[in-house]
């Protein structure tokens, strides 16, 4: 049995004033915790090192940079390096990463037991909008603040498993999980700061976004005979909620711990990769049964085209 006890590590709202300092001493907090539960992994969320900044228009790019991490680990965030590493647990996180190049990305980083980065995944799917959107209840600038990842969607082997990772709105497209799955990917770590409520709809509740975005991880999971670890950053950052909702999901698609508030906290599962294995060499056996000459769509189309589109074309 390869197990891995996967420590959930669901962090509450960061409000705009509050320092790294502040933020990656909770971060800490966090990682004992898990180091008494017998954790091998602790999974924190998207943007875990500060506030949800895309919900704030800002035109100033050196106001913008102050979101960002120039470097990884930095001496703000070195205290969790050096934790993770005293104890023996990997752990994963996202931040905003700014590169060497002056380029912008929204970012996650693994390492293993010893505190050295191992993979680094840079998320693909921004959503929300790049210019200041009046018909919105608040603003999502993601699309202003980071480009799209470059990376694509790797798998490391780390922890004796085959790892990936995604982030936020990823989790909500089934390519980014079959493209890790036919890498043979056995554990996806993802996290999140998604807000409880949708700004161009305000009909679609909290309970509703909460159930796709379970919908989302536990189809992901059981199509590709994966173990994901979807985490959250949750509650109210300076009047805005995000949702929480953090789960770790079995490879047949069943969820297997769940926080329960939307504070900092700690899920732990132990999670056996070995349970892939069924999956994988059944009805998820790609090599047996999929059929690509029927997919070309998938890659050489991008938005829809209508059948009387294509033949008006012809």
């Amino acid at each position: 049995m390869r197990e891995i006890v996967i420590g959930g590590a669901q962090m509450g709202p960061i409000q705009r004033a509050e320092s790294r300092a502040e933020v990656v001493a909770r971060m800490v907090a966090l990682l004992d915790q898990a180091a008494g539960a017998g954790c091998d992994l602790v999974v924190f969320p998207e943007l875990a090192l500060t506030t949800f900044f895309p919900r704030w228009y800002m035109e100033d790019q050196v106001e913008v940079d102050t979101w960002f991490e120039s470097e990884m680990p930095n001496d703000a965030t070195r205290p969790l390096f050096d934790a993770a590493r005293r104890h023996g647990i990997a752990i994963t996180f996202g931040y905003a990463e700014k590169t060497p190049e002056g380029r912008h990305f929204n970012t996650s980083i693994l390492t293993d037991r010893a505190g050295n980065i191992v993979g680094k995944y840079r998320k693909v799917h921004l959503p929300g909008h790049s210019e200041f959107d009046t018909e919105r209840a608040f603003q999502h600038l993601e699309k202003r603040y980071f480009e799209p990842g470059d990376l694509g969607f790797p798998v490391w082997r780390n922890l004796d498993a085959w790892m990936g990772m995604c982030i936020c709105n990823d989790r909500r497209w089934p390519e980014v999980y079959r493209e890790m799955g036919l890498q043979g990917v056995e554990l996806i770590t993802l996290g999140y700061n998604t807000p409880s409520v949708n700004s161009q709809d305000s009909r679609e509740g909290l309970e509703q976004r909460l159930y796709h975005s379970e919908l989302s991880v536990t189809a992901g999971a059981y199509q590709n005979a994966a173990w994901v670890a979807a985490i959250a950053k949750a509650g109210d950052e300076d009047g805005h909620p995000l949702m929480a909702g953090s789960i770790i999901v079995d490879p047949n698609g069943f969820v297997v711990a769940r926080a329960k508030g939307e504070g900092d906290e700690l899920i732990v599962h132990a999670c056996d990769m070995d349970l892939c294995n069924f999956g994988k060499a059944t009805i998820f056996d790609f090599a047996r049964h999929r059929r690509i000459e029927h997919y070309g769509r998938i890659t050489g189309q991008t938005g829809v085209i209508l059948p009387s589109e294509e033949k008006a074309a012809e």
